[in-house]
């Protein structure tokens, strides 16, 4: 593997392994929009491991997200139980959430998949790493190609992406994950 064997290692603690440039990027970060698109990633070792090539077709995307609970809106009018709890309560985690907010911001790309880069007391920062589903290279790719096919449009609205399907669930298997197939809701009207 190489030198992708070290890069690695610094990143599972990177605050005590390589604090001063730690500093420097979360300084950075916080200064960026919500949503840049950046030239190469951050966590090379990572983005490899997870489908990212340096071909024409690829677009990393850094996003922020914000920390802490989500807030329901305010009601406008009338007394509902659901609207005496303030946090909403989402079905989501913060991978997820980003995920579907950098595919919005490049709707001519599909979401391949992404990692955590940065955290502190206010936001999240994730990598998005994502493919454009129109480029010739691409569609010729043998590995890539499917992601091309009108089936796997809007994946990441479906959770069928990593962070998606650890959501569902769906990283279980056997017993104690008999609910979790075909799919929650399925098993509820099954059940009816």
């Amino acid at each position: 593997m190489g030198y992708l064997k070290y890069v690695r290692q610094a990143w599972k603690a990177p605050k005590e392994n390589i604090p001063e440039l730690w500093r420097e990027r979360l300084l950075k970060f916080r200064r960026e929009p919500v949503t840049v698109r950046i030239e190469r990633p951050t966590r090379i070792d990572r983005a490899r491991s997870l489908g990212y090539r340096a071909k024409p077709g690829f677009v990393i995307v850094r996003q922020r997200v914000k920390r802490g609970g989500r807030k329901r809106e305010k009601v406008a009018g009338g007394r509902r139980s659901k609207a005496s709890r303030v946090t909403k309560i989402l079905n989501m985690n913060y991978q997820q959430i980003a995920e579907q907010r950098a595919q919005v911001k490049y709707s001519n790309c599909e979401v391949l998949n992404s990692y955590w880069v940065a955290q502190d007391g206010i936001n999240y920062w994730y990598e998005i790493i994502l493919v454009d589903k129109e480029h010739p290279q691409i569609v010729a790719d043998k590995q890539l190609g499917w992601i091309t096919k009108p089936e796997h449009k809007g994946r990441v609205f479906r959770g069928l992406t990593s962070a998606g399907r650890k959501t569902r669930g769906l990283r279980r298997k056997g017993k104690g994950a008999e609910k979790v197939r075909p799919s929650q809701r399925a098993k509820e009207r099954l059940a009816k």
